[in-house]
């Protein structure tokens, strides 16, 4: 800056000098949300005060002292392959200093499915651990004493049976129910809108929801019975006004749900917590956070509470993984650490932070040990946690707080006027407006509009080898299988049917599900009992994508490259004599489909008739639609680890049926070292994370014979 800028006495001065430093250039950004962020602030950009921590409406944090008086907790989200394994990293965590357990499960459970189950043979143990019973979850906490440990459990499909299983556990620990501390996640709003680990339909996952929050109210006095999520909306690529709108959303239809079973709203709402995700762009995560709880007191003022309790927004936070890269790793701890940062400073309870290799592959302990030391390192070296709120009273941070509620504030007023979130999430829009948004978002990566650095800008010409962990899920089914056997086999079996024939009845008539599961549970029935005794009164929920338009093509608009692409998919057209036609399938049972409706959007829009398959086929399944389709490839996206089971299953498939022509690539979470592996099995193309969509088609389109120039032509 200039002698003379440093000098100025008015906003007036200093706008004039930044004009004439940078030659009249816009200094203005205009972030996704649509927040024009200025780049001064003064006082008269304040229009509301912020009052103090501790007091109405939370702004400033949710107690006086906030970290002054005890930091937030670690709470570092695992879960590996077996409970055996799993709780020994469970325990050498603690020792090292973690403060609370959170504990990912495998989506074979995340969907009510037994380990033995044929529709889970690629997902078992493999993007967290297996619990098939309560065996399961005693050994998962073996040497943890369920009295004095805080444990969070992300789990909302198949809540009933693992809820279940965890206050089990605890009596045959010895601690009762009511001395259970920590939170389940609860949260199937989110699922149907963004995350898909859904069992049921909407009604009666709702009611679910409806009779662990009367379970817990009565019985289990320090426990959270719902973490309403935000986290895997940002994941999904929804902006901070969205995800921030969306939850405070369904956090609304919740309490909702709750009063209307008859349910006082102060006996429950102060059990009530949130999880939100942070992500790269620092200070509008800190107003987030700020945001939400200036938010979630307006509403349950609303809703009715006459509790301060009730009206204030608690949360737990993770670094986002989507920031993650496979490309030049390292800087991934940076990230985190910046991400970190911003959660403090936004104010959460507690934190789970990211590991380098979870881009491609669970984390090592190698790398879980520098997640978790971030946080250590931050609580104590830095001082940053001796003084409470520590940015209140910036200029920017006030302001872009008050943005924030406001732009959040219109999103939920529609959703209001369409009669409340279920409603909403009934009809599609949230889920659309959050796809157009992730399709925009990929549109700026790959046209390097939105920096990442060493994948659209400072890219290694080599990248170094990184030792990620590999799960043998085969041996892992099995010694699940053998499990369930012995179970089975040494449970009472009269008892057992009569508890779950009890559920189901407490399905079709009425009576609290948790209530019932947890008598079956006793008797030792298994997670895919429980579920299914409940899905005969029920059924089960699926959805078929239904990928936006033009949001990724308009972007390109005027592009050489894209418009290469474009006349390729036009030359192919004119020599098959059709459009050339793609499967984007998703096989297994993760749900995750940020990656695939992206790219079924922006293939689309370069021209191709693209297929998106419904979630959670298997490999069969998958071959058949493509048969029936008649495609000339198959896109199998992948995120859950699945890979190296299902895609050479789906291979397999296509050659039993003479139809070893169509090409099948894969995308999505993939380590390097497994690339061999599936190019030997007949994968002809694979595209990590980083993969810039434009080239992938061009790919596309070379593997369907079209000589497509080379990138800088």
């Amino acid at each position: 800056m200039t002698d003379k800028t440093l000098a100025a006495k008015t906003l007036g001065d200093w706008q004039a000098a930044a004009a004439k430093e940078v030659k009249g250039k816009d200094l203005t950004w205009q972030t996704p949300e649509g927040i024009a962020v200025k780049p001064l602030y003064t006082a008269e950009d304040v229009t509301v005060d912020p009052g103090l921590p501790g007091y109405a409406p939370f702004t400033r944090g949710v107690r006086a002292s906030m970290y002054a008086g005890r930091p937030w907790t670690i709470r570092q989200y695992a879960g590996f392959s077996t409970a055996e394994e799993s709780n020994a990293f469970y325990r050498r965590n603690l020792a090292a200093g973690q403060k609370g357990l959170s504990v990912a499960f495998d989506l074979a459970t995340h969907r009510g499915y037994d380990s033995d189950h044929p529709r889970v043979t690629g997902d078992v143990g493999k993007a967290g651990v297996a619990i098939d019973s309560v065996e399961d979850m005693k050994i998962l906490f073996d040497g943890i004493p369920l009295d004095q440990m805080s444990v969070s459990m992300t789990m909302n499909g198949a809540v009933i049976p693992i809820l279940a299983f965890f206050i089990v556990a605890g009596e045959e620990q010895g601690v009762d129910r009511k001395l259970l501390d920590g939170t389940i996640q609860n949260d199937i709003l989110k699922e149907f809108m963004v995350r898909n680990t859904y069992i049921y339909p909407p009604e009666p996952s709702m009611r679910i929801i409806s009779d662990i929050f009367g379970y817990t109210s009565r019985e289990m006095p320090k426990f959270n019975s719902i973490s309403i999520s935000g986290y895997h909306m940002q994941e999904a690529g929804a902006t901070q006004v969205q995800e921030l709108a969306f939850t405070i959303a369904d956090g609304m239809e919740y309490v909702k749900y709750g009063v209307a079973s008859g349910l006082d709203i102060d006996k429950f709402a102060g059990r009530l917590s949130f999880f939100f995700a942070i992500g790269m762009n620092f200070f509008m995560e800190v107003a987030k956070l700020r945001a939400a709880r200036v938010l979630w007191h307006r509403v349950m003022t609303k809703l009715g509470a006459q509790d301060e309790r009730s009206k204030m927004l608690r949360t737990h936070c993770q670094t986002s993984g989507v920031s993650l890269q496979e490309q030049d790793p390292y800087n991934n701890v940076i990230r985190t650490t910046i991400e970190a940062m911003a959660a403090m400073l936004g104010g959460t309870q507690s934190l789970h932070t990211n590991a380098l290799d979870e881009a491609i592959a669970l984390p090592t302990d190698f790398s879980a040990r520098i997640a978790r030391n971030t946080q250590i390192v931050i609580q104590e070296e830095t001082g940053m946690c001796n003084v409470v709120d520590p940015l209140g009273g910036s200029y920017y941070i006030e302001s872009l707080t008050q943005e924030l509620v406001d732009k959040a504030w219109e999103i939920i007023e529609r959703v209001e006027a369409d009669g409340g979130m279920a409603k909403a999430v009934a009809a599609g829009w949230p889920k659309a407006m959050i796809e157009e948004a992730a399709a925009g978002r990929q549109a700026r990566v790959d046209r390097a509009e939105d920096v990442i650095v060493g994948v659209n800008k400072y890219r290694l010409a080599t990248e170094d080898h990184l030792d990620t962990l590999d799960i043998d899920n085969d041996k892992v089914r099995q010694g699940q299988i053998a499990r369930l056997k012995w179970v089975r086999d040494n449970r009472d079996e009269t008892k057992c049917r009569a508890a779950l024939n009890a559920l189901t009845e407490g399905a079709k008539t009425g009576g609290n599900l948790l209530e019932l599961a947890v008598e079956a549970a006793r008797h030792r029935a298994t997670l895919g009992e429980i579920s299914d005794a409940m899905e005969l009164v029920f059924g089960r929920h699926g959805t078929f994508p239904t990928p936006v338009k033009g949001v990724y093509g308009s972007a390109y608009a005027g592009d050489s490259r894209y418009n290469q692409v474009v006349e390729g998919v036009e030359a192919v057209t004119r020599r098959l004599g059709r459009t050339p036609r793609m499967l984007v399938a998703k096989m297994g049972q993760d749900g995750h489909d940020r990656g695939a409706n992206v790219i079924a959007s922006a293939f689309g829009d370069m021209g191709f008739d693209v297929t998106s398959g419904p979630l959670f086929q298997t490999p069969e399944e998958a071959a058949k639609l493509a048969l029936e389709k008649d495609v000339d490839a198959i896109g199998a996206s992948s995120l859950a680890a699945g890979h190296k089971t299902l895609i050479p299953e789906l291979i397999g498939h296509l050659r039993a049926a003479g139809r070893s022509d169509i090409k099948v690539v894969a995308g999505g979470v993939i380590p390097p070292q497994d690339y061999d592996f599936l190019r030997e099995v007949g994968v002809q193309g694979i595209y990590g994370p980083g993969s810039n969509v434009v080239e992938c088609a061009a790919d596309m389109l070379r593997l369907l014979g079209h000589n497509m120039p080379p990138v800088d032509a």
